[in-house]
């Protein structure tokens, strides 16, 4: 590990020290998990010469993918199916997962023994030596982190020869690591983060926040943690609240014009000095740049124009838009489009994991819809679902544990609106062969569940996937 991952201070909310990653520190890492980030943190500590113990309640079986991505960093403990009192008291360090809440006891029994407990976001954000661009919300952040990367990234070779600098994609999007781009990025570039209300509620553990931040929107989500919306709605504020003011080089905070708590928020932050507060909407984007985007719905005109806001702050104007954005696609299990067949067009929006997700699927086409929806309850409401589904769908396939639920809603709601056939199938596989026998040229299929995959995938990720083997073959 070079010098530079090794002598930065790292603070955390009980502790002010400065320490490195050296032989003799012992880490426990609080959660593997199985998308990424528990992986980018043990391979981290490993090149610092750290003693690595992993805990996570998860068994040996469920986290073998990610156990064999580190079959090349030896000599590191694993602890798995539970965590141990014992680990927590021991440990010079813990490394907590984002989806461990701050309140956890195990935490609670490492600060009580005045251990440094910190996170993969927290760490990230102290060593970090570039801007920072942080990128929050509910729905369309990892596509705005991506077309935001993907704009700076395709300037035009003489520009990029005079700017001397690359442009970095990670944080709550896909697998990508975080902490292992440290060695690589310098302080002339620029790191775009994509990032969760978890990540937020950690980093504010040591009040920072990103150089630029944007909230895409903000519907209810993660419930089952924040308890209630306005918990969550705070969780999110925090890439604003902490933003590093400087008059000489002012923090860049950017809403969206048509979220009722984002305007309250840009009257709560506009006219602070050290801060530029900026508005986008899916109204500010041009013909000229609209018909260069061929990602579907409104929904996309907002994420478009929230990319465009950051990019303009950095430079780039409308004709270098326009010439980069044409190579654009779209996110795997994002509204992919994954098959045209017969003139039936299968799209893979498998991220849709809320209610609202999908009703924002949902409105991208004004062509016949057939949708695939259901999957993991996590005891919310689908009342405004089934009206939109009653709405736009000439049916709805319906899965997993929720499909009583959405069929429900959509009874109530197609009393007042157009029948939609409703079916009840057992798998993924059946509801691809309903929607085949169902679909006619012209007609959209879109699998949006509006719910977690937990009761029949191991993540929307293997689902997306399964759709789209399902589907091509």
């Amino acid at each position: 590990m070079t010098q530079k991952l090794t002598s930065l201070p790292l603070c955390s909310q009980n502790f002010n020290i400065s320490f490195d990653f050296c032989v003799g520190k012992k880490v426990l890492v609080m959660g593997l998990g199985r998308f990424g980030g528990g992986i980018d943190v043990v391979r981290f500590l490993h090149k610092a010469g750290a003693a690595v113990t992993v805990t996570d309640l998860s068994s040996k079986d469920k986290l073998t993918e990610s156990i064999n991505q580190l079959k090349d960093c030896h000599r590191i403990n694993f602890l798995l199916g539970g965590h141990q009192k014992s680990d927590f008291e021991n440990a010079d360090i813990i490394i907590a997962n984002p989806a461990v809440p701050p309140g956890n006891e195990f935490l609670q029994i490492a600060r009580k023994n005045k251990k440094l407990v910190t996170s993969q976001i927290e760490i990230f954000f102290q060593l970090c030596p570039a801007k920072i661009i942080g990128i929050t919300g509910s729905n369309g952040k990892s596509t705005t982190a991506a077309l935001t990367v993907h704009l700076l990234k395709n300037v035009s070779d003489e520009q990029r020869a005079t700017s001397n600098h690359n442009v970095w994609l990670s944080g709550n999007i896909g697998n990508q690591p975080m902490l292992m781009l440290l060695d690589d990025i310098e302080p002339d570039d620029l790191v775009v983060l994509e990032l969760s209300s978890f990540q937020l509620e950690q980093l504010a553990q040591i009040k920072k926040a990103p150089h630029v931040s944007l909230l895409t929107n903000l519907t209810p989500n993660h419930l089952d943690r924040h308890k209630t919306f306005e918990n969550y709605c705070s969780a999110k504020e925090n890439i604003f609240k902490f933003q590093k003011l400087d008059e000489n080089n002012p923090a860049v905070s950017i809403f969206n014009a048509e979220e009722k708590k984002a305007n309250q928020w840009f009257e709560k932050y506009n006219n602070v000095p050290g801060r530029i507060c900026l508005k986008f909407s899916a109204d500010d984007v041009t013909d000229d740049i609209k018909n260069c985007f061929e990602l579907p719905g409104r929904a996309n005109l907002a994420n478009l124009a929230a990319a465009v806001a950051i990019v303009k702050y950095f430079g780039l104007d409308e004709e270098q838009i326009k010439k980069t954005l044409p190579a654009f696609k779209a996110l795997p299990h994002r509204l992919q489009l994954v098959a045209e067949k017969n003139g039936i067009c299968w799209y893979n929006d498998s991220k849709a994991t809320t209610p609202e997700s999908t009703i924002v699927a949902l409105e991208s086409f004004d062509k016949p819809i057939i949708l695939i929806a259901g999957g993991f309850d996590k005891n919310i409401g689908f009342d405004s679902l089934g009206l939109e589904i009653a709405k736009r769908a000439k049916a709805a396939i319906l899965i997993g544990r929720t499909a009583p639920k959405i069929a429900s809603a959509i009874r109530v709601s197609s009393i007042v609106h157009q029948v939609t056939k409703i079916l009840f199938v057992d798998s993924l596989a059946d509801a691809v062969t309903a929607a085949r026998n169902l679909a006619e040229r012209g007609d959209i299929v879109l699998l949006s569940p509006a719910c977690a995959s937990y009761d029949m995938f191991e993540n929307y990720e293997h689902r997306g996937y399964e759709f789209s083997r399902l589907v091509t073959e």
